[in-house]
């Protein structure tokens, strides 16, 4: 069992989590079921990304490499991601196998060299290679796309397709060079690909469909070196030519194994007589079904059985991003909330669909809240608890109610198949639904009022309970493998296997009560000092007493305001009038010169420049703020107002770290530098 490895130039996010999430869930399943299973990663370490990043920190590639896999191991094990093995592809392993496979291909006459054209930046005096050049994608268009994919349309290509190329180093245009490298006949495999895909009953029909229409629209042979200097492993016999990212990260997947069982040659055994499963996400879904199979095919290796891919995550129905507060690292995440809420989070939302998944902060407190709080949780703890107040927590033979325990049954059935399936999100609703079973049946009874007349029934009735509790142990522990543990616990159990789900759970004594999850309590909001609104310029004039001033009449919707501001010099009056700007509408109104401005518009200034704040499609009066803060409706005064830091960073307005914005629309600062303070 495999997750596509995280590309070693940076910090494990929340997208990261659903795949190692989702992998993780169906790896601790299949243990439970009895299994012999092995889970198997690393982090992606070589190619352009990660040189541009050591650059970047003064440091060397394998510094960087080092630093970053602690960061992601720490992080993966604050997330219960249970790895068999988690290694590099800056290994010894990793160089084997790559050579293996290079030099099989290459002896099958599958590896051919000819001269090719590459993107060479004449000003750096180098080869590009595809991180390091950006332009419009040959396909689809999409502006400032890498030189190897496009993560608009998913469509891969070359440096040298790209439209109106440009060096992300220099900005300049490079020109075409040739060079001598290295391709894989990629286009030599379509046919036993197209079989293979077709055959492959497990494989989801939408990705069928996506990847036999690029095979019928042609496969190109691929190209797998790259010119010095690159950080990667040199191919034999050549000096500065090395293998492409492409070639030796996937096959850092059975590297990561051989390490694991410290043999190469029993792990090549092993890999081939062994059902092998991927989780990958669909932005890298070319080179998972197709380029990587035809390699193992190429070279004697055992193919996949199945390669589950998931959608992208978007926050808040946006794709994250960091200038629009939605993106948040896995260290973030938990400095507000437990491991355990994500992972409950994405199981409910995973099926082996194609979809995307969003993730919103409110639904994460309802479904913790209503779902795994008061129905699971409570359950449990309402159970247990009566079983230590009224008995002890002794149970002894267990009411037969063939009603509940046959309703039950089949949803257990059903959930395994689910689990099986990857259908993680009906596996959880199931299984909440077990939990509502047995509350229903403990309320119905009302065991607090039938105990005066009957505690052996009574004692009964809870003995049926504990054993679904114990159950709900076992179906909920790929999802929430803390919680699981903790019940179990408290139920004096450990341990417990899918073969253990049962009811027979009798003469035994539970141990103490704890509360199992706690909610999540709504976060107040902070209160932002300033009330901004967008407003339109809609007349300029001189200020008549002051050279550096002007007279701003302004729309702001519901109202016109008048405000004086220091922009003479910087601005003409042609140039604001009918400009969009960002107001500040509490601030206590003042004569400036004998003129009384009834607000301030915000500018940035660097000490050269000055530049204000501007929008493009808000209309006047639209609130601008910042998100999980409070505008103040309280006047402020200027002096107020200056203790202030609000600053550019990326041609936006930031307040503690946080950008400031209209709705869903960013704000340019025009003119300044990053790190000016806006007034």
């Amino acid at each position: 069992m495999t997750s596509a490895l995280p590309y070693a130039n940076g910090p494990i996010h929340i997208g990261h989590l659903v795949e190692y999430i989702q992998t993780d869930i169906f790896v601790r399943f299949l243990r439970l079921i009895g299994k012999d299973v092995v889970y198997c990663c690393a982090d992606d370490t070589h190619g352009t990304p990660i040189e541009l990043k050591a650059n970047e920190l003064k440091i060397k590639p394998e510094e960087l490499i080092a630093r970053v896999f602690k960061e992601h191991t720490r992080d993966f094990k604050n997330f219960l991601i249970k790895f068999d093995n988690y290694y590099s592809t800056n290994s010894k392993e990793n160089r084997h196998f790559s050579d293996l496979i290079f030099n099989r291909l290459k002896e099958k006459g599958h590896i051919y060299t000819k001269e090719i054209e590459v993107t060479y930046c004449e000003h750096d005096k180098r080869t590009l290679p595809d991180r390091y050049v950006k332009g419009k994608c040959p396909k689809c268009k999409a502006p400032d796309q890498y030189g190897d994919v496009c993560e608009s349309c998913n469509a891969a290509h070359k440096t040298t397709d790209l439209v109106d190329p440009y060096c992300i180093l220099c900005k300049n245009k490079p020109v075409k060079k040739s060079s001598k490298h290295y391709f894989f006949e990629l286009s030599a495999f379509s046919k036993f690909l197209e079989k293979w895909i077709k055959e492959n009953k497990n494989l989801q029909p939408e990705i069928k469909n996506f990847v036999l229409n690029w095979i019928k629209d042609g496969l190109e042979d691929w190209d797998i070196s790259r010119d010095g200097p690159y950080f990667g492993f040199n191919i034999p016999g050549e000096k500065d030519k090395y293998y492409y990212v492409w070639l030796d990260a996937p096959i850092g997947y059975i590297a990561s194994f051989a390490n694991l069982i410290g043999d190469a040659t029993k792990a090549e055994k092993e890999w081939n007589s062994s059902e092998i499963i991927h989780f990958i996400g669909k932005d890298i879904t070319y080179f998972h079904l197709l380029f990587w199979p035809a390699i193992l095919h190429g070279s004697g290796f055992n193919l996949p059985k199945d390669i589950v891919v998931h959608g992208f995550l978007t926050v808040n129905g946006e794709k994250m991003s960091k200038s629009r507060g939605t993106f948040f690292t896995a260290e973030e995440f938990l400095e507000k909330y437990d491991a355990e809420h994500l992972r409950y989070y994405y199981a409910s939302m995973l099926s082996k669909k194609l979809s995307d998944i969003d993730f919103d902060f409110k639904v994460l407190r309802e479904k913790i809240n209503n779902e795994l709080v008061a129905n699971i949780g409570n359950f449990c703890y309402r159970i247990i608890s009566f079983v230590n107040k009224n008995f002890n927590g002794e149970i002894r033979d267990i009411d037969d109610n063939e009603k509940v325990i046959d309703e039950i049954s089949k949803k257990i059935e059903k959930i395994k198949s689910h689990y099986e399936n990857y259908n993680f999100n009906f596996a959880v609703n199931e299984t909440l639904l077990i939990s509502d079973i047995g509350n229903k049946y403990f309320q119905e009874n009302q065991p607090w009022k039938l105990i005066k007349d009957d505690k052996e029934k009574v004692q009964e009735i809870c003995a049926l309970c504990i054993n679904i509790a114990k159950n709900l142990s076992i179906l909920i522990q790929p999802v929430l493998p803390k919680f699981s543990e903790e019940l179990q616990k408290q139920l004096n159990v450990k341990n417990l296997q899918w073969k253990d789900i049962d009811f027979g759970l009798k003469n035994h004594k539970i141990g103490k009560e704890k509360i199992l999850v706690k909610k999540i309590e709504e976060q107040e909001k902070e209160i932002f000092p300033l009330n901004l609104k967008v407003a339109k310029i809609i007349d300029v004039k001189d200020h008549p007493e002051a050279d550096k001033l002007y007279v701003l009449q302004i729309d702001l919707g519901t109202e016109k305001r008048q405000l004086v501001a220091g922009l003479k010099g910087h601005y003409s009056k042609d140039e604001l009038k009918n400009k969009k700007i960002i107001v500040v509408t509490n601030l206590k109104y003042a004569k400036l010169r004998g003129v009384e401005s009834q607000g301030m518009l915000l500018a940035g200034d660097d000490g050269k420049d000055v530049g204000i704040l501007t929008i493009e499609n808000a209309k006047p009066g639209t609130q601008v703020g910042i998100e999980g803060f409070e505008n103040s409706s309280e006047q402020i005064s200027f002096e107020q107002f200056q203790k202030l830091k609000i600053i550019v960073k990326n041609n936006k307005p930031y307040f503690s770290s946080k950008e400031i914005k209209a709705g869903s629309e960013s704000i340019k600062a025009e003119k300044v530098k990053d790190g000016a303070r806006i007034r």
